[in-house]
């Protein structure tokens, strides 16, 4: 049994840098696939009932594939540069297959300039030995969704930005359904700790990766290295960490070190081996896109308001607002939740006893599509503890979607103010979290809630907005973190 979770990981040795190639650089996609008829890594369930096996995928019937590939790729993990699948699978469907994809180790990423989607349908093809097109048949879409729900069901599979770290991974939520922070990170655990999995970013341009991969050797002391691979921008180790087995991969890029650790008991090996083989496909520690958040909902969670009017008006993220028993406005005092939206996402706040504050000025036309900057107070972790506002370059896609510019921490992030190259408001940002099973994978994860929504939801409540800012960075002026305290 000791060796069944292991030979999962040594598989991977000789190319740990394989498993990044969706969207890391320099990296080699992964040459070897498991044959179609390999049997399964039996999975034994503590908490809920398996079925007897997972589907196998397998050559499904033959129907006919469309041959046009002439239209630019849509996958939400790179952007488009060959042609592509995504475009012939419905947006409801693309994050489950793709999830399906990562499980079985075919999204290696791109090979020789493909879009990784088509490169990963392509693996998936030659792996059970169908016609290589790079474009599914019904027959198999339907397999791939299939195995997807199999995993979403089992064991809770779910791809998602860690905020704390800017990290995209595959997590197995049902195996680990505890979150909370990390010294670097987050940690996700099971009820008893007996399964954990923690992210971690250190931005210190002076830490060298080798020195760091040194440092993981040897703490905590009861680390007993079985194994380890170093190259020039990430390393693999593993090994005993007291009476659990534990895995290190870390990579390194423009003074950053991300990774990730996952601790298990050695009773759960058989549980935890698929599982870790998926995470490791799916792990990316620099997405050029994102995907939806994981949900964080800590006892103290940190936002973003913003002020509204001069009676101490302020508005923020519902979901930040919710279940709050004490929500604080820094340096302005206790708020009262007095109003809230879900359709927009809108939270209003009011802060008693204040006069003369300054508000947002909110235009009346509309910002259509370009750069923006995401103006707020991320998360104290990201800044010592200091409350300075930071700046994200990003742009305004379809559907007020905000697509980054650089993958970064956005923890505490969520109510900024996005201001157009002049200065000027155009909106607020949401963060959009990962719903187990959601129907709708297609969401953006960051999205602006334009100024207009916010004058609309103002005037339903009674609060008079102005159009009229005194300067061009009024926005900025009226950025506030917000606190939120839960039980």
């Amino acid at each position: 049994m000791r060796l069944i979770g292991w030979a999962v990981m040594l598989a991977l040795v000789p190319g740990v840098t394989a498993t990044l190639a969706q969207e890391s650089p320099g990296v080699i996609p992964k040459s070897q696939q498991p044959a179609a008829d390999a049997k399964p890594v039996p999975v034994r369930k503590v908490v809920h009932k398996l079925p007897a096996a997972p589907p196998k995928i397998a050559a499904p019937q033959t129907v006919a594939a469309k041959t046009s590939a002439s239209e630019p790729a849509k996958d939400s993990s790179k952007i488009e540069i060959a042609p592509a699948p995504s475009a012939e699978i419905p947006a409801t469907d693309r994050l489950r297959i793709q999830s399906a994809l990562l499980w079985a180790g075919d999204y290696t990423g791109s090979i020789g300039g493909e879009d990784p989607m088509f490169s990963a349908i392509k693996n998936f093809q030659k792996r059970v030995k169908a016609k290589i097109t790079g474009i599914l048949t019904q027959g198999e879409r339907t397999t791939l969704l299939a195995a997807a729900k199999y995993h979403e069901d089992e064991f809770g599979w779910t791809i998602a930005m860690d905020p704390a770290t800017g990290v995209r991974m595959g997590l197995p939520m049902k195996l680990v359904p505890q979150a909370r922070e990390a010294a670097h990170g987050t940690r996700w655990s099971s009820a008893h700790g007996e399964v954990q999995v923690e992210t971690f970013r250190i931005k210190n341009p002076d830490l060298k990766l080798a020195a760091f991969f040194e440092q993981q050797k040897k703490d905590p002391s009861t680390r007993k290295i079985e194994f380890s691979t170093l190259r020039d921008d990430s390393f693999l180790l593993g090994g005993m960490q007291g009476l659990k087995k534990f895995s290190v991969r870390a990579y390194a890029r423009d003074g950053e070190i991300r990774g990730f650790t996952i601790l298990f008991d050695q009773m759960m090996e058989t549980i935890v081996a698929p599982a870790t083989a998926a995470m490791v496909s799916a792990f990316s520690p620099f997405p050029e896109r994102s995907s939806l958040f994981a949900d964080m909902r800590k006892s103290v969670e940190y936002g973003n308001g913003l002020i509204v009017s001069a009676r101490g008006h302020i508005i923020t993220d519902r979901r930040l607002a919710n279940g709050c028993q004490v929500i604080v406005a820094a340096g302005l005092g206790d708020a009262d939740r007095i109003a809230d939206d879900k359709d927009s996402g809108l939270a209003l706040l009011r802060v008693y006893g204040l006069r003369d504050l300054a508000p947002l000025a909110l235009p009346t036309d509309a910002y259509k599509k370009g750069d923006v900057t995401l103006v707020g107070i991320p998360d104290p972790k990201e800044q010592s503890s200091a409350k300075t506002l930071t700046e994200i370059k990003a742009r305004l896609a379809d559907g007020n979607a905000i697509e980054l510019r650089q993958p970064v921490p956005m923890a505490g992030f969520s109510g900024a103010a996005a201001v157009d190259a002049q200065g000027q408001f155009v909106g607020m940002m949401q963060m959009r979290n990962f719903v187990l099973a959601s129907t709708e994978p297609a969401a953006p994860p960051v999205r602006l809630v334009p100024a207009a929504t916010i004058r609309d939801f103002l005037a339903a409540h009674d609060v008079a907005a102005t159009s009229q800012g005194n300067q061009a960075d009024d926005a900025k002026a009226a950025v506030v973190r917000i606190i939120c305290v839960r039980k």
